[in-house]
């Protein structure tokens, strides 16, 4: 695992001019995400039920994170912070159904500019629409090629079997589970890049094991025949795509030139009294269960098997890509929250510049290594509470009387960087000193372009009950 810090500056200088003036092949970079997969939701982690095997192989040939976690407990704001390496509220994006503001400079428009071929697929959820998924128009103010993707093939939020699917507006309709539908997708497209010799970044983002719930009956297998089957059915079927997806990258060869980084968007659901493990909490909370999840690096050949307790976030992906392929230093905004976290990827042990920070409605909370001070109602002024995760991971013993030292210099950072969300929040990061929003359109206007399906979309188990809330005019 040990490598001289003389090898690690000598091979950065190796391989980033190389990657910057394109004198030799770029690593391909695929973003993989569950949607509402808890961090006790794997077999590695020992859950009582549940069999994943091609994440098992994953973590065992890559850099497990048994500390990672998603930027906010509920999906849209954490996928806001893969894009943007920014707290979530910084960008527009405070809660789900908000849409990631226009101004923010995004990873895929980095990389574009950078000559990565990008593509999209998947749930995206950053165009402001709440409900079920639907297949994203053509002219959606915030689809995501006004992001930096080329291609995309995407809904909403949250779909699972048989998916009807917008690929750059024209709808698709698509048989089977929907993580191997958005697998198999995005092998073609890779397939293409591969065949052209062009570096790919590819976001795959599921739509499980989030509500409805279907899971196809061989991925159900011997789970009961309930919600909590279905909703672990669901998962195998996320695992069966990650081997798909690893499989297929073997046979084009490519596996050693391809990072693949997995993690999921927020907490657990208590559909499965599993679901965060030993954490406290759940989807919607800054507690550990609300916010810690899987967390998987594979890039073999370079990266080698290890299991790390550094505390990463999915805010550090975007300043780990930066750096790692050498992007000029305005690819970002100036003010973020993420951090490069590339020295784990030579076996050594980075130190955090900052701590991690969480906002959340009326929660908040800051890591800072193995400190984390929350509140669960920032209304009330004694509502913040410390922990030490290393000692007490559950959060039972709060240590703010018996840590006054510790309690007040992060709350002091808590209060101060709350502070600057909300100026962020406000626009002050951007050139035009606020925020430029586009027009948007109603959740119904999405569903009337949905003809000729619109009969049969009412007819899926995700819409139940929502027909008769269709205005006349669209039935």
């Amino acid at each position: 695992m040990k490598r001289t810090a003389s090898l690690l500056i000598l091979g950065l200088f190796i391989v980033l001019p190389a990657i910057s003036h394109g004198d030799t092949p770029r690593p391909n970079i695929v973003l993989v995400m569950g949607d509402d997969q808890g961090w006790g939701q794997t077999s590695y982690y020992d859950h009582p039920q549940l069999k994943t095997p091609h994440l098992d192989a994953m973590a065992n040939a890559g850099l497990r994170f048994d500390r990672f976690y998603a930027a906010g407990p509920v999906c849209s704001p954490t996928r806001a912070s893969v894009l943007t390496g920014r707290t979530p509220v910084r960008t527009g994006v405070p809660s789900h159904g908000h849409n990631l503001c226009l101004q923010e400079k995004t990873l895929p428009a980095a990389l574009k500019k950078a000559g990565y071929a990008t593509g999209h697929f998947g749930k995206w959820h950053l165009n402001g629409i709440r409900g079920p998924g639907v297949p994203i128009l053509g002219d959606d103010a915030n689809h995501p090629g006004h992001y930096g993707f080329e291609e995309w093939l995407s809904v909403t939020n949250f779909f699972d079997l048989n998916p009807v699917m917008s690929r750059k507006g024209e709808f698709e309709e698509f048989l089977g589970d929907s993580s191997n539908v958005i697998v198999n997708e995005a092998l073609k497209y890779i397939t293409r890049q591969t065949t052209d010799k062009k570096p790919f970044f590819t976001v795959i983002w599921y739509g499980s094991p989030h509500s409805p719930m279907h899971a196809l009956e061989e991925d159900r297998g011997s789970l009961p025949e309930n919600g909590l089957g279905n909703h672990l059915g669901e998962i195998v079927g996320i695992d069966r795509s990650v081997g798909k997806l690893r499989a297929g990258l073997r046979e084009l060869g490519i596996e050693k030139e391809t990072l693949v980084w997995y993690c999921s968007d927020n907490g657990g659901l208590t559909v499965d009294p599993n679901s965060c493990g030993h954490l406290k909490g759940n989807k919607g909370s800054v507690y550990e269960g609300g916010i810690r999840v899987p967390g998987i690096i594979e890039w073999p050949g370079t990266i080698k098997p290890a299991i790390t307790d550094f505390p990463a976030s999915t805010m550090d992906i975007m300043p780990t890509i930066v750096e790692l392929l050498g992007l000029p230093e305005d690819s970002q905004l100036a003010v973020r929250d993420g951090e490069s976290i590339l020295p784990l990827f030579e076996g050594k042990k980075p130190e955090r510049k900052s701590s991690i920070p969480f906002l959340f409605g009326n929660q908040a909370a800051i890591i800072d290594g193995n400190h984390k001070l929350l509140s669960t109602n920032l209304r009330k002024d004694d509502s913040w509470k410390l922990y030490n995760l290393n000692d007490d991971p559950g959060e039972t013993n709060n240590l703010s009387q018996e840590r006054p030292e510790v309690f007040e210099s992060l709350k002091s950072k808590a209060e101060s960087t709350i502070r600057s969300i909300e100026a962020s929040a406000a626009g002050h990061d951007y050139p035009e000193g606020k925020v430029l929003q586009p027009v948007r359109r109603e959740f119904w206007y999405q569903l009337k372009a949905y003809q000729p399906h619109f009969e049969r979309l009412f007819e899926r188990p995700e819409y139940s009950g929502s027909k008769k809330k269709v205005p006349k005019e669209l039935r």
